[in-house]
């Protein structure tokens, strides 16, 4: 495989790599986190091990948001990012009675799937609790 190698000049402090097959291409993505106190439930849980979930219950839902950039020199601030998923959830969900956010019926691909749609994301995982959940990720088809 035929190796490219490039001289690079040091802009903003972004130092690019030297080395890219030509069959390959670089593809940058900044991501941001997010937890966030909210319920939900999962009304028509079939099983009846885990029957609570049919009920309203809290988690800490923890949200990693990937998103792509054009270039290295902040093409997407994070930390803008992050305010802005932040922003939008507590538009959408707030639930004043319970003083955190209310999903629903929604489950955590639910969630990320519309994070992705909303943002523009490539990739987006929300779980509970740090321990189990969902990643949806942008696959480009041929």
């Amino acid at each position: 495989m035929q190796q490219l190698e490039k001289q690079h000049t040091v802009v903003g402090g972004a130092i690019p790599p030297t080395t890219v097959s030509t069959s390959q291409t670089i593809q940058t993505t900044v991501f941001c986190t997010v937890q966030i106190e909210g319920t939900h439930r999962w009304e028509k849980c079939p099983f009846d091990d885990v029957a609570f979930l049919r009920h309203q219950h809290r988690h800490m839902f923890h949200i990693k948001a990937h998103k792509p950039v054009t270039h290295s020199d902040r093409d997407v601030e994070f930390i803008l990012l992050k305010r802005k998923i932040i922003t939008y959830l507590t538009t959408r969900y707030s639930n004043l009675n319970e003083n955190c956010l209310d999903f629903g019926k929604n489950s955590c691909e639910m969630i990320a799937r519309e994070l992705v749609l909303e943002f523009n994301l490539s990739q987006c995982e929300v779980n509970e609790d740090g321990e189990n959940g969902a990643i949806v990720t942008v696959v480009t088809t041929r």
